[in-house]
């Protein structure tokens, strides 16, 4: 049996998927099978297993740092948002429905069954389960039906270990606050604080700390400094999807959507010397990029009239008409096309006029489509042409159709081999706007040398030479960085203790 240890904020965003990364990574190094969980996951950004299952990508993080294959058992619950007061509820890695805030609430306590099932299989694979809460266990509004923090942690008989995020001014109201909002049993849970993203010199917070303990009872086991690592965060609160990038030697602009998913997709193209990579809201935003990518999106239809609305979708076929490189990923490769039909009710309902930026249309099915991929691209005209025959992996998570006339369009931009059969899950049209391309495979510019060869294609196109573009193996550097974390970890954090509250557990 494994045993347990949790990580609780604060808030949102103090750090919870950091540092349960980091621990995970700790830990194996030290020699120990283990495995992240996080009962209920909230995020656009989601990932499928080898066995086709969906599972928020901040457990993969976490899988990858602990050196175990992703499973949805790391994350049982995931809800997806298709509006600010639903969200689709996906159950094991498959999707359920779609229910409002208000429905979710009445009916989550029935997904405990789900949750302990998961639970409980890690727990007899592995020695270490390092659990994740969400947002704060303080909300007293949410506490009755609570299954993700210290519901979860009574659950698995877990002490907890709670993160508070300095950098925002008032981390110690927040540390004492958060304890004093919990029941008697629900403080005796908690072991350890963590203060998060500290800058400075740490002797000048100690008396502070000292105060802490004295008031809580509980020892702060680290204070961890405002970290340099490039690692996945969760995607409504991504730092990179607001900071101001200027524009370098080759500018990417991505279409920052309102229900944008996975765009983890583009990290690759930001370890690219040279490269700006800018996710714009607005056509004084987009400028004069190089390439624009349409990213993947939780609600096709309604972004892409969002688009229209906000004259995004007008500019883009401006720019897409006078030769600049479109690039649609799943959502995005439907809105280029020329209709989107949702005769189920998958999103609105009816008929929605696509781009009509690529010859194809788009019919959603009920179901949706969850598999990874790998293959070769096949036959590309155009500026990618130097990407025929190379490898590629990723994954599919969509619930349309794509569809096209031969006489019109590619079908061959993504060949996969699927049951020893080559399919299309991408398409170009044929003789026209040959700088307009698409596909269903997120992650397809991850492979080795794909990314290099779209920016070297983009430079050639500008006429400037390659000498100086710098290209990291991806799979070498995410290793790297969950090193670095770990290292952080160990030098900040009283390992000894929290090995201690590890093996002591609770009552």
């Amino acid at each position: 049996m494994a045993k347990a240890i949790m990580v609780q904020g604060t808030m949102s965003n103090a750090g919870k998927s950091l540092v349960t990364a980091g621990l995970c990574r700790v830990f194996n190094q030290d020699g120990n099978k283990v495995a992240p969980f996080k009962s209920q996951n909230m995020a656009l950004n989601s990932f499928i297993t080898v066995n086709g299952a969906e599972m928020g990508r901040a457990q993969v993080v976490q899988a990858e740092a602990a050196n175990i294959e992703p499973s949805a058992l790391m994350n049982p619950i995931l809800l997806k948002p298709t509006s600010d007061c639903g969200s689709q509820v996906i159950v094991n890695g498959e999707a359920i429905g779609t229910m409002t805030a208000v429905e979710y609430f009445k009916f989550k306590t029935q997904l405990i069954p789900d949750i302990m099932k998961a639970y409980n299989q890690l727990d007899e694979e592995n020695d270490i389960i390092v659990i994740e809460g969400a947002g704060s266990p303080a909300e007293i509004n949410l506490k009755t039906q609570d299954i993700v923090n210290m519901g979860m942690a009574k659950m698995a008989k877990s002490p907890v270990l709670l993160v508070a995020d300095i950098d925002r001014g008032g981390v110690f109201a927040a540390v004492y606050g958060t304890i004093m909002l919990l029941e008697a049993e629900e403080r005796n849970m908690v072991k350890g604080i963590v203060i998060n993203k500290f800058r400075g010199d740490v002797s000048i917070l100690k008396p502070g700390l000292d105060m802490l303990e004295e008031k809580t009872g509980i020892p702060v086991v680290g204070v961890l400094p405002m970290l340099n690592v490039d690692i996945e965060d969760e995607d409504s609160l991504s730092e990179r999807l607001s900071v101001s990038s200027k524009v370098d030697l080759i500018d990417i602009a991505i279409v920052r959507l309102p229900r944008m998913s996975n765009y983890t997709d583009f990290n690759v193209f930001e370890l690219i010397s040279g490269v700006s990579v800018r996710y714009v809201q607005s056509v004084n935003e987009l400028g004069n990029p190089d390439m624009i990518i349409i990213p993947g999106t939780k609600n096709t239809i309604g972004d892409l009239k969002w688009m229209r609305q906000n004259g995004l979708e007008a500019e883009i076929l401006k720019k897409a008409n006078s030769g600049t490189v479109v690039f649609g990923i799943c959502g995005g490769y439907q809105i280029l096309g020329n209709n989107i039909s949702d005769p189920h009710g998958v999103e609105e309902g009816g008929d929605t006029a696509g781009m009509g930026l690529l010859d194809v249309e788009t019919v959603f099915e009920e179901k949706k489509r969850t598999i990874q991929m790998q293959g070769v691209f096949g036959k590309i005209g155009g500026i990618f042409e130097t990407l025929a025959g190379k490898e590629f992996y990723g994954y599919e998570i969509h619930s349309g159709i794509t569809n096209f006339d031969e006489k019109k369009a590619i079908s061959s931009i993504s060949p996969i081999n699927e049951n020893a059969e080559p399919i299309a899950e991408g398409s170009q049209n044929i003789g026209e706007r040959l700088n307009v391309y698409g596909s269903y495979i997120h992650g397809i510019f991850d492979g080795e040398g794909i990314a290099a060869a779209i920016i070297e294609a983009l430079l050639n196109k500008k006429g400037l030479k390659t000498e100086d573009i710098e290209i990291i193996n991806f799979d070498d550097y995410k290793k790297q960085q969950y090193d670095i974390l770990a290292d952080s970890i160990r030098n900040n954090l009283d390992m000894d203790k929290i090995y201690e509250i590890l093996n002591e557990g609770v009552e």
